[in-house]
């Protein structure tokens, strides 16, 4: 007897993972801090540094928090506050409920890697997504000033794909089970990567440079809209599996009900 529940892999599980800043939230979470410090000429900052190619996209405001002035007073509990101020697309919240439940008889293992600061993203998300699902830049703070006194890691670029890469190993995830979400240029390098090893990436921005690598690209204001290309595109081949081993299985007892017929005549 065939097993129409039979599929292709026998994993069901995935692991899906996602940008913070324009991804699962409005606006980049250093404008929340700048409104905290008063300073009202971050994005100007931010420009300059990205034409001046100093850093990798995305790790501007980790670079303004170690070396520019104004960023001086920045304390542990003021990135605490800015991630309380981040505005959240709609449904993150349902987001991370249906994938923790599963999909289809899939589970799927769900974290987020963000350039920003892991305090800012860890309580943006606070009782949405567990804080060790977080991955962000990691600073070293002062114990006497409380000051920022480094930066020990910055997940933006290649170091977005680094992280990635380590969840893997850690989770035992083969790469073609990873689903990365973005929408910028310090996407580009880790939805290169997941392409290249036969996973799926979306794109939710109109953003020319992720827009032509990403294999699908959703607008939306609601983050629960990620979840249509996962369903057409990475569950649907499984689903159509099933149905074609039903057909099969159908066709089959057809074929022995017209055999026995035959014989009783």
């Amino acid at each position: 007897m065939i097993d129409i529940t039979t599929k292709p892999d026998t994993t069901t599980d995935y692991l899906v993972v996602s940008d913070f800043d324009q991804t699962l939230s409005f606006n980049d979470s250093g404008y929340a801090l700048a409104e905290i410090l008063g300073i009202s000429d971050f994005e100007e900052k931010v420009k300059g540094l990205s034409h001046s190619n100093l850093v990798q996209p995305g790790a501007e405001l980790a670079y303004l928090l170690r070396h520019d002035p104004a960023f001086r007073s920045v304390r542990r509990e003021h990135l605490i506050e800015a991630g309380k101020r981040v505005r959240l697309k709609d449904n993150v919240e349902l987001f991370a409920e249906i994938l923790s439940e599963g999909l289809g008889g899939n589970s799927f293992q769900f974290f987020v890697i963000s350039a920003g600061p892991k305090e800012v993203v860890r309580s943006a998300l606070e009782g949405i997504v567990p804080p060790e699902n977080v991955f962000g830049t990691e600073l070293e703070f002062d114990s006497e000033t409380g000051e920022i006194c480094s930066v020990l890691r910055v997940p933006a670029g290649y170091g977005k794909v680094a992280v990635l890469q380590e969840l893997e190993i850690k989770l035992h995830m083969s790469p073609d089970r990873v689903i990365y979400v973005g929408d910028g240029s310090s996407d580009l390098y880790v939805m290169h990567d997941v392409n290249s090893r036969d996973g799926h990436t979306i794109a939710v921005s109109e953003t020319k440079s992720i827009g032509r690598i990403a294999n699908r690209t959703v607008l939306s204001d609601s983050a629960v809209s990620v979840l249509v290309p996962i369903l057409e595109d990475v569950l649907n081949p499984y689903l159509t599996h099933t149905i074609n081993i039903y057909l099969k299985t159908i066709s089959c007892a057809i074929k022995n009900l017209h055999v026995a017929l035959h014989l009783e005549k």
